[in-house]
């Protein structure tokens, strides 16, 4: 992914090696990453047990943000497409005993409906 895809928002699937040494020490035993996707700094892995939102935060990006999101705890989520005046995408995902979602919002050329099939098919098993 090139950096203006980023900052027009482009997410792009990352390839799982490249972040196996990285993410191994938050990987539970037996763990594995199985799909990834890179939005600008922030990455959204999907791994055979939970969904792992990482958020960069600051310029330098060397504060992190790290979401943990078992998919069993996973109760409801949804996807906003892109309007004509409304130019972000979201996707919204609550968890049980919480009654905010957390939310992330996407330019509209990323393929919301692509990432909303991902989460389907790992909550959804």
């Amino acid at each position: 992914m090139g950096f203006l895809d980023g900052l027009m928002g482009n997410a792009s699937e990352v390839d799982v090696k490249e972040l196996e040494a990285e993410f191994a020490k938050m990987l539970a035993p037996g763990e594995e990453i199985e799909k990834a996707y890179k939005l600008i700094r922030d990455l959204f892995i999907f791994t055979d047990k939970r969904l792992l939102l990482v958020d960069k935060q600051g310029l330098t990006g060397k504060k992190t943000e790290f979401h943990s999101l078992p998919y069993k705890s996973i109760v409801h989520f949804s996807i906003e497409t892109a309007g004509s005046f409304d130019l972000d995408a979201d996707l919204k995902i609550w968890l049980s005993g919480s009654s905010m979602p957390i939310e992330k919002k996407f330019n509209k050329s990323l393929n919301i409906y692509e990432l909303q099939s991902v989460l389907a098919s790992y909550v959804l098993k």
